[in-house]
């Protein structure tokens, strides 16, 4: 059916889904501020940018590193390493091996740093709710 916006008054807007209407202000949900303020949050976000920092540079880094030198070293990059194979092709070979030793790093800081910190904001948002629920 079509609207004629002359004869006939415009259809009724479109229910709001469950998940964006508001929260009641006195609802139990709202916790977060409460672990904001032990500073964990600012802990895991700092973590977490570090770690996203340091494999990104990884890779991206040695890419950009392989682009300069075939912008402006071209022929450092036709030099033979071995029998056949120049140096330009050995660096695109690696590119895979590097992007794959970035997510490998990626991973190990997330267990050695984000995860702790990902570990202990959940035992107390657990703790907070199971205080609140006894309230």
């Amino acid at each position: 059916m079509s609207h004629d916006p002359y004869t006939s008054p415009p259809p009724p807007p479109p229910p709001v889904p469950a998940f964006l209407t508001p929260v009641p202000q006195d609802s139990a949900t709202l916790r977060l501020p409460s672990i904001r303020a032990r500073g964990d949050v600012r802990a895991l976000r700092t973590a977490y940018r570090r770690q996203r920092r340091v494999a990104t540079f990884a890779a991206l880094g040695y890419f950009l590193v392989f682009l300069c030198l075939a912008a402006f070293a071209p022929s450092a990059l036709t030099g033979d390493i071995t029998a056949g194979l120049p140096l330009g092709m050995l660096l695109a070979l690696l590119q895979l091996p590097v992007t794959w030793l970035a997510i490998v790093l990626y991973e190990h800081t997330a267990r050695r740093r984000v995860d702790p910190l990902v570990d202990r904001i959940r035992k107390a948002s657990e703790v907070d709710a199971r205080r609140e629920a006894r309230r």
